[in-house]
């Protein structure tokens, strides 16, 4: 069996918005069209993906720290979808049992709505097509407070390892994905700060309105626009210092480090946005649970007009 490790920032701004330095887009673009191209000749019977929601699939009426996809569809947001996503539901189902065998409780759903935090890597990766191999998406709460702990998200991590490790057949190829993070700080409401009718939203805001859909759109797009030209009055600053730091604990698989993060710090170093990580730490715990790894920074850029400390990264076992 083979398994490898893909971990992506997204960023919806990337079809909506340029940087002024041309250069970080193509580097961009470049690793993931180089990436699909490895992907491609990889042919994954498998593809685990650890991601967050953006108020586009899940919401405070039943928000669930974790929780696996046995069917899904993209919610079509930014435009990456609308459509089927290819979730082998048997294996899925026993992913589930074998997670909750480990201790981790994790929700399941027949009806999940996988948002941009899924969907754009898969596009990316896949080639626009999101139902080319068989995908199981497992939803990663970064957004809405409060949150699992760190120390949750290793052990979500380290049980779907297992799961990986027991499906022990020679011609499986694993892909483990991980998506978010790293700092960025999209104007996210946040319950408690805003008035009742976007409480409202955020309780219960399934199938919005194409309208609704677009004017919460231009409001990100904004934000990025002004942030790129110095206004840090809309958001927090991008920690490139951070960041990097991040993918120094990664590439050295200190979970010793990353189990004290708390909630506040990664609010405080990587804004709203950087509570996300816990997508990618949840992947980088998986593979761990199979054995020892190798990691690789293809790039790393702050880009300011997509709101996003963007770094892609790889691992393979040793």
């Amino acid at each position: 069996m083979a398994v490898k490790l893909i971990c992506a920032s997204h960023s919806p701004l990337m079809e909506f918005a340029s940087p002024i330095e041309k250069r970080q887009e193509e580097v961009v673009r470049a690793t993931f069209k180089a990436l699909a191209a490895e992907l491609k000749q990889y042919d994954p019977t498998l593809i685990i993906t650890f991601g967050p929601d953006h108020f586009n699939g899940f919401f405070y009426d039943l928000m669930p720290s974790f929780c696996v996809g046995l069917r899904a569809t993209a919610a079509g947001d930014w435009d990456y979808g609308p459509g089927k996503l290819n979730v082998p539901e048997q294996t899925a189902l026993q992913l589930v049992r074998h997670v909750l065998n480990e201790g981790v409780d994790v929700a399941f759903s027949y009806r999940m709505q996988a948002d941009h935090g899924v969907t754009q890597p898969l596009h990316f990766l896949c080639e626009g097509q999101l139902d080319r191999y068989p995908t199981i998406p497992v939803f990663v709460n970064g957004a809405a407070a409060p949150l699992p702990t760190t120390k949750r998200a290793i052990a979500l991590g380290r049980a779907v390892g297992s799961f990986i490790q027991s499906l022990n057949l020679e011609n499986e190829r694993v892909l483990i994905l991980g998506t978010g993070g790293l700092s960025h700080d999209p104007p996210t409401p946040q319950m408690g700060s805003v008035p009742p009718e976007v409480e409202e939203f955020l309780i219960a805001g399934r199938h919005p309105t194409t309208e609704a859909r677009n004017a919460r759109q231009a409001k990100v797009i904004a934000v990025g626009q002004r942030l790129a030209a110095g206004d840090t009055s809309v958001s927090v600053p991008l920690n490139p210092e951070w960041d990097k730091q991040l993918l120094d604990i990664f590439q050295n698989a200190d979970f010793e480090a990353i189990e004290k993060m708390t909630e506040a710090d990664i609010r405080r170093e990587g804004g709203r946005g950087g509570q996300e990580i816990r997508a990618w730490i949840a992947a980088f715990a998986a593979l761990s649970a199979l054995g020892d790894y190798e990691m690789k920074v293809h790039c790393y850029e702050a880009i300011s007009e997509w709101i996003a400390g963007f770094g892609i990264v790889t691992a393979n076992l040793k």
